[in-house]
């Protein structure tokens, strides 16, 4: 349902839907959520993930359907959330197996990769791009205008679903059999470093479209000059013989011990 607004409000909303529509209220109805499994929605949440590599344009405009009927840009089901967390949890064990960790040394890991690098750099990360886009892309500074932490926070995760497909699944059957993307072999780290290109590129593009699909913004191709960046490191690495792949390897196994 729409927001409803009073006879003489001048379309605002009423003090008791305007509550309904705080960010804490949003939160909470957000995290109420997660303790009951049978309000998710996850046959919509695989959809998007779907969509998130064959066409990510559609997951955003679905969002745009959200703000016209619930009038919030942000995600209020947290399926999508817990089936990323499922698949984090699953090919950090898979690491575990091909890494020939053991049990605790696994599960060290996965609580690393869970609270540190999901949890702990996506809350920096989309903090920090709420921040940014607030106060350098908004077209009119006003408070009826400005992004949401939790869309900003969704920007995030669309985009980290496929970076972590790629560098945490895909890349586990190289790493010890096809390419040996962890040796020194310059077939090795071309393909790893390919993948990590892959990846990261995957990140940088369905950020932009997130930020670019709100309509109050402006200059939002600017999201898209770290791919200069990007390029240059992709050459330089190859050119040097830097391996990604093992570099990360090794840093997994470092972290466990």
């Amino acid at each position: 349902m729409l927001p409803t607004t009073s006879p003489h409000s001048n379309g605002a909303l009423s003090p008791r839907d305007a509550a309904r529509h705080t960010a804490g209220a949003k939160r909470y109805k957000y995290l109420r959520r997660l303790l009951h499994v049978r309000q998710m929605d996850f046959d919509f949440a695989l959809w998007q993930m779907l969509y998130l590599f064959t066409s990510p344009q559609r997951v955003y405009r679905n969002f745009h359907y959200r703000k016209q009927t619930k009038d919030q840009w942000a995600r209020d089901d947290p399926a999508f959330l817990v089936l990323l967390s499922i698949w984090l949890c699953v090919s950090t064990i898979g690491f575990g197996l091909v890494l020939d960790m053991g049990i605790l040394e696994t599960l060290k890991l996965l609580l690393w990769v869970v609270f540190v690098d999901c949890i702990g750099v996506g809350l920096l990360i989309s903090t920090l791009m709420w921040l940014i886009v607030n106060k350098y892309l908004r077209k009119q500074p006003s408070r009826n205008f400005d992004v949401e932490w939790g869309y900003a926070f969704d920007v995030h995760l669309n985009a980290f679903y496929p970076l972590l497909v790629i560098l945490h699944f895909l890349q586990l059957f190289f790493i010890n059999h096809f390419v040996m993307i962890n040796s020194s072999w310059f077939v090795g780290y071309f393909v790893g470093n390919t993948l990590w290109l892959i990846a990261i590129g995957y990140y940088l593009y369905i950020t932009f479209l997130g930020y670019s699909a709100l309509p109050f913004l402006k200059n939002t191709v600017v999201l898209l000059y770290p791919f200069a960046l990007l390029g240059f490191l992709y050459v330089l690495s190859i050119s040097l013989g830097w391996n990604f792949t093992k570099g990360l390897c090794s840093f997994y196994q470092h972290r466990v011990k």
